[in-house]
């Protein structure tokens, strides 16, 4: 897989501490974990894909893939200085323990302890999207801003409220299941046991099932539906359905919020301007006496999380994150 990042010239200046030392990051999903190497530039200079084997032993399976970074890193010459690990759930990040994450089977994992018992390095566990929050916050699209939401259109989907550069964790650190915000009361069954959630709606996961059980063609996939909206009613009202129930959240959020930009990322946020050009216009029609905050397409995409658990690696291991680290060589596709 290529680099997803490219050193800015000026990215590890003279006496950095950090010249020629590198961390490792780990982005745990559902379907897989993806793990590589960051030099101190914030290249992407190796990368690993596995399954998480959430019928087997998960746990194991990202251990085993934390030894493979390390042993890859020191194979290549580089040092490694320290590991950023995020997963989706509850993540308590200051006791470095996932609390609850059903899509990959962690109860009370303490993720910290395992992976510093088998690397002796520096550990950070951090929740995925407030990962891809901090990304998007040193050089993505939330960069100089004081404040941003970002949402990564997933499987499901959480919303990241950062302010001055860091992600709000909430109370419980559950802060942002925007997911399971009702957007048509009394809808259509969620997971979660409650209705007209809009993970049910909006997500990649939900356009799939939601199409599916409507009475489409089996085995599509988000993108393959968003493909044949234009010549599949169906996928076209399922997509247009999706796109409205987003813009009402993102109304929601800004009347609650008032952010600066909201940044849309993951899998589905990939469709472009076939996305966003809808839901700017459902959130601008929700809002009748205030303008709307601009929408943009994440900088970093899919690779948003990983990127935020490098940047996070830095910071537990005491390295320094200059301003733009790991920022992306070109604009996003849809900005």
């Amino acid at each position: 897989m290529p680099p997803v990042a490219s050193a800015r010239s000026d990215a590890s200046p003279p006496g950095d501490p950090s010249a020629g030392r590198c961390v490792l990051a780990v982005d745990v999903g559902g379907t897989t974990m993806k793990g590589g190497v960051f030099d101190s530039d914030g290249q992407l200079r190796h990368s690993v894909v596995v399954p998480s084997r959430a019928d087997g032993d998960p746990v194991g399976a990202l251990r085993d893939l934390c030894r493979r970074l390390r042993d890859a890193a020191l194979a290549g010459g580089a040092t490694p200085a320290g590991i950023g690990v995020v997963t989706p759930g509850i993540v308590d990040e200051a006791a470095g323990l996932v609390r609850y994450a059903s899509n990959i089977r962690f109860r009370d994992v303490p993720l910290r302890a395992l992976v510093h018992d088998d690397l002796g390095l520096p550990v950070a566990i951090g929740h995925d999207a407030r990962a891809a929050g901090v990304a998007e916050a040193v050089a993505g699209a939330g960069r100089g801003l004081a404040n941003f939401v970002l949402l990564p259109l997933g499987t499901g989907i959480a919303a990241t409220v950062v302010l001055h550069g860091e992600p709000v964790p909430g109370t419980a650190w559950s802060a942002g299941e925007v997911g399971h915000m009702p957007v048509h009361p009394g809808g259509e069954p969620c997971p979660c046991g409650q209705r007209g959630c809009l993970e049910v709606y909006a997500s990649a996961g939900g356009l799939a099932r939601r199409y599916a059980r409507l009475g489409g063609t089996p085995g599509l996939d988000s993108r393959a539906i968003a493909a044949a909206a234009s010549t599949d009613p169906l996928a076209g009202s399922v997509w247009d359905t999706a796109t409205h129930a987003l813009g009402i959240a993102l109304a929601t959020l800004t009347l609650t919020l008032d952010p600066a930009r909201i940044v849309l990322g993951g899998g589905l946020a990939e469709a472009g301007a076939q996305l966003f050009d809808p839901v700017r216009e459902a959130l601008r029609a929700a809002l009748a006496w205030r303008t709307a905050p601009e929408v943009v397409p994440s900088a970093f995409g899919v690779q948003a999380a990983q990127v935020g658990a490098a940047i996070l690696a830095r910071r537990a291991a005491g390295l320094p994150v200059p301003d733009g680290w790991a920022a992306p060589v070109s604009a996003p596709v849809g900005s």
